[in-house]
């Protein structure tokens, strides 16, 4: 069940987005964006002789994914906290799904109404990438 900010009830959740196929491009680009060079995202021959199939996604991009995603859902401006965990690598071709459910909704604050949502990233064979949590204000102050 999707829903807007001013209806959120525990147990809500976000529409699911989906982020992919990843290409090896995507990892490159990110690379450059972020400044982690590191050869294992974009060089295959290096990520290989390191006894990984191919290039992998950086843990942080699917960071950036899923905060792409809850933002888009509850609000840039409204973020109060955001925290990930790293379970799985994320290759080439890959497609991610990020999801969201509302787990707890508490007065912060200055008596704004705060949403703690739980957040995933899974790969399309069902395996977590990436698992996190946030707060988000999702009622202002009352004057």
């Amino acid at each position: 069940m999707s829903s807007t900010r001013s209806t959120l009830a525990v147990g809500d959740t976000a529409e699911p987005r989906d982020f992919g196929p990843l290409t090896r491009q995507m990892f490159v680009r990110y690379s450059g964006a972020s400044g982690d060079l590191n050869p294992m995202h974009y060089d295959d021959a290096m990520a290989r002789s390191a006894g990984n199939p191919s290039v992998f996604s950086q843990g942080m991009h699917q960071s950036a994914l899923l905060a792409t995603f809850a933002t888009d859902w509850l609000g840039a401006g409204n973020v109060r906290r955001f925290g990930v965990r790293f379970r799985e690598q994320v290759w080439p071709d890959d497609v991610l799904t990020c999801t969201g459910t509302v787990t707890a909704l508490a007065e912060g604050a200055d008596g704004e109404v705060v949403a703690t949502v739980e957040l995933v990233c899974s790969r399309q064979n069902g395996a977590v990438a990436i698992a996190g949590s946030g707060d988000f204000v999702v009622t202002p102050a009352t004057m």
